[in-house]
């Protein structure tokens, strides 16, 4: 088996809000939009960000549990400074995400904030300017401050 994740799966509770939040608010684009049922959303290559309609999810995977506290997780979305860090949060706020927490320096030499969207799904804003940056950002055509791979 090959080291891939293909698809996020989130089970959201009003697929309609979600839809307005990625797609109206954030600006992102649908693959796949079927009525009150699923949006997918490209995040990268080969890679999926799939919001689900609690209904049809447990219809095909099961029962969801819930419960207080946050589920054990976070999504990130990493960048290539820390300005754009704050023009994320911003943009995630304008779109009607809570701000969880503003971006702050962090103990392993990054800096980042977190959202929470419609649902409560934690989004980390992180400029990581260290070997993960190489990892998960594209190069820049041009920019010398692009990550290098």
């Amino acid at each position: 088996m090959d080291p891939r994740i293909s698809l996020v799966t989130l089970a959201v509770a009003d697929l309609g809000a979600s839809r307005a939040f990625y797609l109206d608010g954030l600006g992102w684009t649908a693959e796949v939009d079927v009525p009150d049922e699923v949006v997918m959303i490209r995040t990268g290559e080969h890679l999926l960000l799939s919001l689900w309609s609690a209904a049809a999810f447990e219809v095909e995977v099961g029962p969801l549990r819930s419960g207080p506290g946050l589920a054990p997780f976070t999504l990130a979305h990493n960048v290539a400074t820390q300005a754009e860090v704050d023009e994320v949060l911003a943009l995630a706020a304008r779109a009607g995400a809570d701000l969880v927490q503003s971006a702050v320096r962090r103990s392993w030499g990054g800096y980042a904030g977190y959202f929470a969207d419609p649902d409560g799904f934690r989004w980390e804003v992180a400029h990581n300017p260290g070997p993960i940056a190489d990892l998960v950002l594209a190069p820049r055509p041009g920019d010398p401050s692009a990550p290098s791979i």
